[in-house]
C-alpha cells in the first residue's frame, strides 16, 4: 500500500466533503492527488528497474574487484514484504495496486472519520 496515495486520497475526500465536490479546492486537491499518485507509482518502478540494472552491472566484475567483496544486492522491490515480493515481484502492476490500496484506504479513512464528526 502507498502511504502517499493514501494521505492525499484522503485529502481529496476531506476537502470535498468540507467544501463540496463543486469547489474549486476540491478540484485542485483531485489533481494533487492523481498528481501525487502518479510519480508515486513511477518512482517505486523506476526504483526497481534501476536497483536491478546496478545489480547486474556489479555482477558483471571481475572476482577479484574490490567491491565485490562488501556489496551487498540492492533491494528491487523496495519498501515490501517477503510475502510480497514472492507473489507479486517488481512490476508496473503492482505499483498501481499499491496506489490504489492506499488511495481507497485514505478516502475510506477520511469519509468515515468526516461522517463521526
Amino acid at each position: 500500500m502507498s502511504s502517499l496515495s493514501a494521505t492525499v486520497g484522503s485529502l481529496a475526500v476531506a476537502v470535498g466533503q468540507q467544501e463540496g465536490a463543486d469547489s474549486s479546492a476540491f478540484a485542485l486537491a483531485l489533481i494533487f492527488a492523481a498528481v501525487v499518485m502518479y510519480d508515486a507509482s513511477g518512482i517505486r518502478w523506476h526504483t526497481g528497474r534501476q536497483a536491478a540494472l546496478l545489480n547486474q552491472i556489479v555482477c558483471d566484475f571481475p572476482p577479484e574487484h574490490p567491491i565485490i567483496s562488501t556489496f551487498r544486492p540492492l533491494r528491487e522491490p523496495l519498501g515490501h514484504s517477503p510475502l510480497q515480493v514472492a507473489l507479486l515481484h517488481t512490476s508496473i502492476f503492482y505499483s498501481w495496486m499499491q496506489v490504489f490500496a492506499g488511495a481507497l484506504v485514505g478516502c475510506a479513512a477520511a469519509y468515515f472519520m468526516g461522517k463521526s464528526v
